[in-house]
């Protein structure tokens, strides 16, 4: 089974506009799922999504690493106790940023879940890049 999803995006943004949006709750609130985040190493977050939402209701977990441009931290479906961890890094390039995500862990499930919890996760990383992508087109580029 596979354990790691790994997404690759060029953005056309700043790397801070991007930092920003990954890491400020405000932000996150925004293109995500409300949040009470702060980039620093040993917070520990919760993402809750509005009850009408399909899917988990609660994210939570701890933030392990926030350096600039890298930013890591577990990652618990509310109602489990199973701890994945979520990786992003970003690089500067000469027109914009380049963002790698990576969800590892997965296989921490038992093997019918982690299958399932692996397309469920691939599926959400595809909607939340595209959520970002939209929030740094729409509201980043007004500013």
């Amino acid at each position: 089974m596979k354990d790691v999803i790994k997404k690759e995006v060029i953005l056309n943004h700043a790397i801070d506009q991007v930092w920003n949006a990954i890491s400020k709750a405000e932000e996150i609130s925004t293109w995500f799922i409300p949040a009470d985040f702060k980039a620093e190493k040993g917070y520990k977050y919760l993402f809750t999504s509005p009850p009408n939402e399909k899917g988990c209701t609660t994210i939570g977990g701890e933030v392990k690493e926030a350096n600039p441009y890298t930013l890591i931290y577990t990652w618990i479906v509310g109602g489990t106790e199973i701890e994945t961890t979520v990786k992003w890094e970003l690089e500067s390039t000469s027109n914009g940023t380049k963002l790698y995500l990576e969800h590892s862990g997965i296989s921490n499930y038992a093997e019918d879940t982690a299958v399932a919890m692996f397309e469920s996760f691939n599926g959400g990383w595809d909607n939340c890049i595209s959520g970002l992508t939209s929030y740094l087109k729409e509201v980043v580029n007004a500013r």
